[in-house]
């Protein structure tokens, strides 16, 4: 067994992901396996070393030790680059102009698991438009998802303890795989790097379940193999609404700091118990 923790470096690590890192680090030791970090660093606006620093002391508060070094995603962006190329050179994917504000402006866009769909206006623009506007103009790169979804035909993954369950990539639109401030998606790039490291289990947040759907089609498109998928509650505050990384009374480093022993807490976590104020739910 390999389980990986992914954190992306953009604040500081908060309850709910030192729930995660638990539970991906204790299935790992049960079964005499691996545990592997990987640093999802690739949104250069809002990455920062020193929360790379800040959550690699929060892992070792913890008692969660990982093998090897941290992978680090901005070191594998010639495979991002290689993977878009081959979906490009099979006519897969396109580029889209539209801004945030255009899609937002829409008012007709239907709703999937990731919010708005995408209406595919960019689809149907011809090749020597699409090159005219490539050369000048912002863009990101779409999944041709009816298309995608056509060749790949039907897919399904396994949930851990639950049986198989069918993939639903075409209820999420044409979704992004570069962006126009970042090189690869979190779908494109989690689904490399997975396959990349040997992960065996993926253990994260059931607010990925949907998301998924649109790996497993991504697999099925790149040849990867498919892990197994564990998908945990996620952990709420007294609101009942899952922690954010702003939400700064509930970051490891302020548990840390009011003294709260780490691998009694990590004990904690992995059976379940958490802090007062703080309860397990599923979305």
């Amino acid at each position: 067994m390999l389980t990986r923790f992914a954190p992306s470096p953009t604040g500081e690590l908060h309850l709910g992901h030192g729930y995660s890192a638990v539970l991906a680090h204790g299935a790992a030791r049960d079964a005499g396996g691996r545990f592997l970090v990987r640093i999802d660093d690739i949104d250069g606006s809002r990455s920062r070393e020193d929360y790379v620093a800040a959550l690699l002391a929060d892992l070792d508060w913890l008692g969660v030790g990982w093998d090897g070094e941290p992978v680090r995603q901005s070191q594998r962006l010639g495979d991002y680059a290689a993977a878009l190329h081959d979906l490009k050179s099979r006519g897969l994917v396109y580029p889209c102009f539209c801004t945030r504000a255009d899609i937002a402006a829409s008012l007709a866009a239907p709703h999937g698991p990731s919010g708005a769909v995408y209406r595919g206006t960019c689809c149907t623009l011809d090749a020597a438009m699409r090159e005219r506007r490539v050369a000048g103009e912002p863009h990101c790169w779409r999944l041709d998802m009816q298309q995608a979804a056509a060749i790949a035909g039907d897919l399904d993954w396994e949930e851990q303890g639950q049986g198989m369950r069918a993939a639903n990539p075409r209820a999420h639109g044409d979704i992004v795989l570069a962006r126009k401030d970042a090189p690869a998606s979190y779908h494109l790039a989690s689904t490399l790097d997975d396959a990349a490291m040997g992960v065996t289990h993926v253990i994260r947040g059931a607010d990925l379940i949907a998301s998924t759907d649109v790996h497993r089609l991504l697999q099925a498109l790149l040849g990867l193999p498919t892990p197994l998928y564990r998908h945990h509650a996620l952990v709420c505050g007294a609101d009942g609404k899952r922690l954010a990384k702003r939400d700064a009374a509930a970051s490891l480093a302020s548990l840390r700091t009011a003294g709260i022993d780490g691998a009694a807490l990590a004990a904690d976590l992995r059976h379940g118990r958490l802090p007062t104020g703080y309860s397990l739910q599923m979305p």
